[in-house]
């Protein structure tokens, strides 16, 4: 036995648990094998801080790689796609953008239960709630923060406007689908009635701003979703996480950062993924926003729209999370729990960035509710 309740030793192990298990360590050792990348696999560490797809470090041998997978089945239709995520990420280290390598990737559900892929593991910090020493002073803090929003405006200055970048998805309506797919879910995904969610989509919608340009859109971009080197200055070594990216308005992304990026003051949310850049030293989100616009022209008027949209897409998909722990399908997730109120806080601060009225308090117990039909899980 493995004493780990999402490892099995063995597929006869894996077919008594009471849960799929996120890695079948036989399996797996038979698939690295098979792709020449060692079959002796010593150690396995959960790492990253995301709550959607799994990410775990292996140890093969003398090396270390990086498998990536999507959570337990069953899985909603077109997400957690592992096979589109490495592709994403192959074409954009063609481009020129720090990503890890792509070793091997399998479609073979037999293998693990769900597609996943294999990159090479890198040497480097991700920083959520802690800062390594090499980047703790005031200079190297404000470093941290420029280096990503650089990163930020050379990925969205890729040329996306021929193949193969160009296929990578469809940027004509981006936004209107954005709000469009968002609003339709909650239904599907969660058991409360909050009607901040209903107020908040038609706001968007009928406020919608007309994208001035297209570029790849990453989806979840944040400081924790960034490796920096492990010496002054900071410099981005990787981006990570690329599971939402596509093609669109690259406001999104700029919203989506200043909303989870936390100063001095701001509101706490479920988002606040990187508490650190609350420290002395770390510019404020004025001052990020002014170095994006230097270095891309941006026109950023519109911004509080694209902050609540990404605040509200994420009430959405962390109500998923939420209904999913409820439903037994998340046991052992210290995270979940903390989004019967996340999720509120979520729509009370995109309200407030919005300037509109909404009431995100919960009608009833989540508990009380049957799953509805049709629940994406």
């Amino acid at each position: 036995m493995t004493a780990d309740p999402d490892v099995a030793a063995t597929r006869a192990e894996a077919e008594g648990m009471p849960h799929p298990p996120l890695l079948v360590l036989d399996a797996l050792a038979a698939y690295l094998a098979e792709t020449g990348l060692g079959d002796d696999v010593r150690a396995w560490r959960r790492i990253g801080d995301g709550h959607s797809n799994v990410t775990y470090l292996i140890d093969v041998g003398t090396r270390s790689l990086v498998l990536r997978r999507g959570p337990r089945p069953p899985l909603p239709p077109t997400t957690h796609d592992m096979l589109r995520e490495a592709r994403v990420q192959r074409l954009l280290r063609d481009a020129g953008i720090p990503v890890p390598q792509i070793l091997a990737v399998c479609d073979d559900s037999a293998v693990l239960g769900v597609p996943f892929y294999v990159m090479e593991h890198l040497d480097g910090d991700v920083i959520t709630d802690a800062l390594p020493a090499a980047l703790d002073g005031e200079t190297e803090r404000r470093g941290v923060a420029e280096a990503t929003i650089d990163a930020l405006a050379d990925l969205h200055a890729v040329d996306v406007s021929v193949p193969p970048l160009a296929t990578l998805g469809r940027p004509e309506g981006y936004l209107a689908r954005q709000v469009e797919r968002f609003a339709s879910l909650w239904g599907t995904v969660s058991r409360r009635d909050i009607p901040a969610v209903e107020t908040l989509a038609g706001w968007l919608g009928a406020n919608l701003p007309a994208s001035a340009r297209t570029s790849v859109v990453h989806g979840d971009y944040r400081i924790g979703n960034l490796m920096f080197r492990r010496q002054a200055p900071a410099t981005v070594e990787a981006i990570l996480d690329w599971e939402m990216a596509t093609l669109g308005d690259p406001l999104a992304d700029l919203g989506y950062f200043v909303a989870t990026y936390a100063e001095p003051g701001a509101a706490t949310t479920p988002l606040e993924l990187t508490p650190v850049t609350r420290l002395s030293g770390f510019p404020g989100r004025t001052g990020l926003v002014a170095r994006y616009v230097d270095r891309t022209g941006a026109d950023v008027r519109a911004l509080e729209w694209y902050q609540t949209l990404a605040l509200w897409k994420a009430a959405v998909f962390c109500e998923a999370i939420h209904t999913r722990w409820l439903d037994g399908e998340r046991p052992g997730d210290a995270f979940a729990p903390t989004l019967e109120r996340g999720v509120p806080a979520l729509l009370r601060e995109a309200a407030r960035v919005a300037g509109v009225t909404a009431d995100p308090a919960p009608a009833g117990d989540p508990r009380s509710r049957p799953r509805p039909s049709g629940t994406a899980r």
